[in-house]
C-alpha cells in the first residue's frame, strides 16, 4: 500500500523517474474498435510539444507504483490517492510533433492494457497548417441524482451517462487533435440552496456519504466520499476514450463543489479551504493539470505546488500548437476577489500575462477561454456583470446586485479591449458556465469602442445539462446581453445540449455548432450534423 505520509508530504519520493529499459510488449497498438483497456478504468492525457501528463485509475489497487513505457524509457507513476487506484505519469524530454507508442505496466512488468499512440504537439516555431478542436462545457452529472420534478422524458437531473457518452463519441468521430472541456465536470454542491438536490440530496447521501469538513480529504473517510461522488461523473464518462487525444480541463464553480452564490449567510467564492482541497484532490486524481509554457511564468498563481508535477499549473493553462494557435484558459473562481473597484476574477499578474500574450504572441490565432463567459448574463451573482433578473425576460441594473464587485467588470473591459487591439488576429472568447450554445459580436464594452476589431464570443454547448439545469428554468430567463455592452447576437443563447468543432488554418477559424435536445431520438446523436457554421477570417 502507498504510505500515506509519503503521498501527502513527500514531493519527490514518488516523483516520475526515467529508467532506461525497453518496452516488454512489441505488438503494434490495436485498432480502436478492439482496444483492450484491461485493468485501466480511466485515462486522460495532456500534451505539449515535449511532454505528456497522464491521469489514470485502475480497477484494482496497485500497492507498488505501475509504470508508463515511452520510447524505451520506463516512467514510474506517482500516487494520486492513498489506496493505490489513482496514478499520474509524467513523460518529459520528448520530441515535438511525433507519435509515441505508450504502454502501462504493473510493478512486476505485466501489461495493464493494450499499447496505444499519443502524439506531441508541434514545436512553438513550427508552422502546422491545420488544427481541429472539440470544445464543450458542463459535462458533469451523476446518474444517482434524480429530477425532483420528473417529466415524461426524463427522471434524471442530468443527461444520463449513456447519452453523454454517445454525444461525446459523436464529437470524437471528427478526430479532433485536442479536446477542451470548459468547467463543471462535477456537480455535487454541498451548501448552497440547491445542495439538497445535488450532493446533499437523500439520493446523493445514500450513494456517496457525507463529507466531514473537519477532516483532510485524503486518508480519511472523505476520500471514499470523493471517489463515489466524482468517479461516475468523470472516470465513468470518459473511460479510455481520450487516451490518444490530449485533453484540457478547465475548472469552474461546481468543480469546487458549490454554485457561485452570495448572501448574508454564505459567500461561496473564493472557495474556502475545504472546497479548495476537494477541487485540488479531484484534479489530482481524475484530470491533468496544465503543462508549462515558455510564455507563462512559473511563479504565477496555482503553479508549481509541491504536491504536483514540476512546473504544472492547476488553474491557468496554454494550448500552444506551433505558430498556428495560442489558446489561453483561465479559471475565474479560485482567485476571485471581493475588493470593490480593485476586485477581479483573476489575479493582477494573470491579467498581465493574458494582455501580454494578446499584444506579443507570434501565433496566427490567440484565443481566450475564461471559465465565466463574456457577452451574456443570466442575472446571477458570479458574473462579470452587474445585471440582475428584472422580470419580463429582461435584465436590469436598477437594483444593486448584492456582493457583486465593480472591479470584475473593469477587468472584463480591459481584457476585451486588449483582445480587440490584436488588429491582425480574431479576438475570440470561448465561454462556459451558461449551459447554452451561442455566438455574438461585441462592438462596445463600457467606454471601450471595439468596432475596429469586434470581439467574438461563443458558447460551445453543454454536454451534460438536463431539464432542470437551464438558466431559464432556474432564474426565469436565458442568457442575455448585459447593460453597457453593444452586442450583435448571431446566435442568441440556445438552451440545448451540444458541442462545437473548431477548425483552424493560418487565416481563419471555422466554428461548427452541434445541437441535441432531450426528447429527440437518442439515435440522432450518432449522426449529428452542424446546424450552424461560422467562418471567422483574420484581418489583413
Amino acid at each position: 500500500m502507498v504510505d500515506r505520509r509519503e503521498f501527502l508530504v513527500s514531493s519527490s519520493a514518488l516523483a516520475t523517474g526515467l529508467v532506461c529499459g525497453a518496452a516488454t510488449a512489441t505488438a503494434a497498438p490495436k485498432a480502436t474498435s478492439d482496444w483492450n483497456a484491461g485493468d485501466v478504468a480511466h485515462l486522460i492525457p495532456m500534451a505539449n510539444h515535449q511532454r505528456f501528463l497522464i491521469k489514470a485509475s485502475f480497477k484494482t489497487a496497485h500497492f507498488e507504483a505501475p509504470s508508463l513505457v515511452v520510447a524505451g524509457r520506463k516512467l514510474r507513476g506517482r500516487a494520486g490517492d492513498t489506496q493505490g487506484y489513482f496514478w499520474t505519469f509524467d513523460a518529459q524530454g520528448l520530441e515535438p510533433g511525433r507519435p509515441y507508442r505508450l504502454q502501462l505496466l504493473s510493478s512486476r512488468g505485466s501489461a495493464l492494457c493494450d499499447p496505444w499512440l499519443l502524439s506531441t504537439f508541434p514545436a512553438p516555431n513550427d508552422t502546422p497548417k491545420t488544427l481541429r478542436l472539440l470544445i464543450y462545457s458542463c459535462a458533469g452529472g451523476h446518474d444517482v441524482l434524480p429530477d425532483h420534478q420528473p417529466t415524461d422524458i426524463s427522471k434524471h437531473r442530468f443527461l444520463t451517462l449513456e447519452v453523454r457518452r454517445r454525444m461525446l463519441a459523436r464529437g470524437m468521430s471528427f478526430a479532433p487533435d485536442a479536446v477542451i472541456a470548459n468547467g463543471d465536470h462535477i456537480y455535487w454542491d454541498l451548501r448552497t440552496v440547491r445542495a439538497d438536490r445535488l450532493g446533499m440530496s437523500k439520493e446523493g447521501v445514500a450513494y456517496a456519504g457525507v463529507f466531514d469538513r473537519t477532516q483532510t480529504v485524503f486518508g480519511s473517510g472523505n476520500e471514499n466520499v470523493l471517489k463515489r461522488s466524482v468517479g461516475p461523473q468523470i472516470a465513468d464518462l470518459y473511460g479510455t476514450t481520450l487516451r490518444s487525444t490530449p485533453a484540457f480541463f478547465l475548472q469552474d464553480d461546481h468543480d469546487y463543489f458549490e454554485n457561485d452564490e452570495a448572501d448574508d449567510k454564505l459567500v461561496t467564492f473564493p472557495p474556502d479551504a475545504f472546497s479548495l482541497n476537494l477541487a485540488r484532490a479531484a484534479q489530482m486524481m481524475y484530470y491533468p493539470e496544465f503543462l508549462p509554457d515558455a510564455n507563462r511564468a512559473l511563479g504565477l498563481a496555482s503553479a508549481c505546488a509541491a504536491d504536483r508535477q514540476p512546473g504544472v499549473s492547476e488553474s491557468f493553462g496554454t494550448l500552444r500548437y506551433g505558430k498556428l494557435l495560442e489558446f489561453m484558459l483561465y479559471d475565474c473562481r479560485r482567485y476571485m476577489t471581493l475588493t470593490g473597484p480593485s476586485g477581479g476574477f483573476v489575479p493582477p499578474l494573470i491579467e498581465d500575462w493574458l494582455k501580454s500574450r494578446m499584444a506579443s504572441s507570434d501565433a496566427a490565432h490567440v484565443i481566450n477561454m475564461p471559465s465565466t463567459p463574456v457577452g451574456w448574463s443570466a442575472g446571477k451573482w458570479g458574473e462579470w456583470y452587474a445585471d440582475i433578473d428584472g422580470g419580463d425576460q429582461r435584465l436590469s441594473t436598477r437594483a444593486r446586485k448584492p456582493y457583486w464587485q465593480s472591479g470584475w467588470r473593469l477587468q472584463h473591459d480591459r481584457l476585451l479591449n486588449a483582445a480587440s487591439g490584436m488588429r491582425s488576429k480574431i479576438p475570440l472568447f470561448v465561454g462556459g458556465d451558461l449551459h447554452a450554445l451561442g455566438e455574438a459580436r461585441i462592438l462596445r464594452s463600457g467606454e471601450h469602442d471595439l468596432r475596429a476589431n469586434p470581439v467574438v464570443s461563443m458558447l460551445p454547448g453543454p454536454l451534460g445539462t438536463g431539464r432542470p439545469g437551464w438558466p431559464s428554468l432556474i432564474r426565469g430567463l436565458r442568457g442575455l446581453p448585459p447593460a453597457g455592452l453593444e452586442v450583435e447576437e448571431g446566435l442568441p443563447t440556445l438552451e440545448e445540449n451540444g458541442f462545437t468543432i473548431a477548425e483552424l488554418t493560418s487565416d481563419r477559424i471555422v466554428l461548427k455548432y452541434f445541437r441535441w435536445k432531450l426528447g429527440r431520438p437518442e439515435s440522432d446523436l450518432d449522426t449529428l450534423q452542424p446546424f450552424r457554421v461560422t467562418e471567422l477570417k483574420r484581418q489583413g
